[in-house]
């Protein structure tokens, strides 16, 4: 019989003893079998800081990753060149004793970032390349302050989504209008700059705002944002890696095919395809830290619960990469800004701005949608925009050093579902069929956050 997805949900067995089919048929071996307490599907921030503190609490663990490595977001270009570390995913982490701890157990050392800019800094319009003369960016100060008196009534924000019901008015707001009601329009730059990845953040959800532009990022305004002493942040996920593939805890490269999470006999099974064969997994339990998204949950045969609350989320695009031969003079950064809309925030699908690196020959460049675009189309309109400041900047055609496809970056639902208990539903996801959820669907995109708030869901997963 041909080996299907379908096939395999078909043919699913009563208990663990009757396993799901071997995709190439035959039987499956003691060396294609792997048990394990927790299966780890995704090997990003959450997925390996889960991994790490499982295995702290006696755990048997082995985790699932599609890519070559750990980190997800987390990526670090090496200049062939140089050699210089250049972060283009996460670049910052909260300057916090849990923070540290974690890094010190892998010996990476850190320090505080230095985000303080230099060199020349200029503002043009990417749709015309025209330089947006009289630009000066407010002073924030006096609006923030604001802003976290209004983000101070709502602490359990900094948790995951446990939201009062009625959910709070303040927090369905489209975020333009919650602007307007509190007179913050000084920190809408700011606030914008930190929500990349979010597309259009004037007409989200203020909620959406709230969990990422927290009251620990402000606290890291303040006391300062940490970063790593060698200017890898992957140095973390390498050495994690490290101790996960000398435990027999990591498979890379790899991909679930299908699943049995229902079976009888006090496991769920997991077939996986890995660059040395057809494995299946047995496991009490399975955790999945990537997006859940239909088309990356499409081997885990959802039901009707999960599916009808998987299929509400709207998706938003995100872009990252390194620019060769653009033109542009190293030690200048520009920021896209639009001439003529609402607090000059770029339009989108959109770069965010071009940015000066310290390598010579380097520029960052970030570009975000407000639904993913493909990377394809990314980098054309990338190359387009840069093209387009040629009407005030020696630019060339440039090339990619390196890209990255980040999407889907957010992930969220409209006020309305928010208001009718979108994310109580969700919640009450944790332990359905055996399966429980972390990532930043469920809480933010911040990876100091979300050590914490998988590190508050472990108990749940263990007991």
């Amino acid at each position: 019989m041909r080996f299907t997805l379908r096939s395999a949900l078909l043919l699913i067995g009563t208990n663990c003893a009757a396993t799901l089919p071997k995709p190439n048929g035959g039987n499956w071996t003691p060396g294609d079998t792997i048990t394990r307490d927790v299966v780890v599907i995704g090997g990003g921030s959450s997925g390996t800081y889960a991994a790490i503190r499982l295995r702290d609490m006696n755990q048997s663990v082995v985790v699932v990753e599609h890519k070559d490595r750990l980190g997800g977001h987390t990526e670090t270009y090496t200049d062939p060149v140089t050699q210089a570390k250049i972060d283009i995913g996460v670049l910052v982490f909260h300057n916090t004793e849990f923070v540290k701890n974690y890094f010190a157990r892998f010996n990476v050392t850190l320090t505080v970032a230095d985000l303080s800019s230099s060199g020349v800094l200029g503002y043009s319009d990417f749709r015309s390349g025209a330089t947006v003369n009289g630009h000066t960016p407010t002073d924030p100060s006096a609006a923030l302050g604001k802003y976290a008196a209004e983000l101070a009534k709502y602490p359990y924000l900094g948790a995951g989504y446990d939201l009062p019901d009625p959910v709070p008015v303040d927090l369905l707001l489209p975020f333009a209008d919650f602007v307007t009601k509190y007179g913050i329009q000084a920190a809408v730059k700011t606030i914008f700059d930190l929500c990349q990845g979010h597309g259009d953040v004037l007409s989200l959800p203020t909620i959406y705002v709230m969990k990422l532009f927290s009251l620990s990022v402000l606290s890291g305004f303040q006391a300062g944002f940490l970063t790593t002493a060698k200017h890898d942040n992957s140095e973390l996920y390498d050495k994690a890696q490290a101790a996960l593939g000398a435990a027999n805890a990591l498979l890379l490269d790899s991909r679930v095919v299908a699943t049995d999470r229902d079976a009888d006999g006090g496991c769920a099974q997991v077939v996986v395809s890995t660059p040395s064969g057809w494995k299946l997994i047995k496991a009490k339990k399975i955790l999945v830290t990537v997006p859940p998204t239909l088309k990356g949950l499409v081997s885990f045969g959802l039901d009707t619960t999960e599916r009808s609350l998987f299929q509400q989320f709207r998706l938003a695009g995100y872009y990252t990469g390194l620019l060769r031969h653009t033109g542009i003079p190293d030690n200048t950064t520009v920021v896209n800004i639009g001439a003529n809309t609402p607090y000059n925030l770029p339009p989108l699908p959109g770069v965010y701005s071009i940015g000066q690196t310290g390598v010579p020959g380097l520029h960052s460049v970030t570009y975000g949608s407000d639904s993913p675009v493909g990377s394809k189309q990314a980098q054309k309109d990338i190359i387009a925009a840069v093209q387009r400041l040629k009407a005030t900047l020696p630019t060339t055609t440039p090339e990619f050093a390196v890209f990255s496809n980040h999407s889907p970056f957010l992930m969220w639902v409209p006020s309305n579902a928010i208001a009718a208990g979108f994310y109580r539903n969700l919640g009450a996801l944790q332990g359905h069929r055996r399966t429980f959820y972390t990532g930043a669907a469920f809480h933010t995109h911040d990876s100091s956050a979300l050590w914490e708030f998988t590190e508050a869901l472990l108990p749940s997963i263990i007991s």
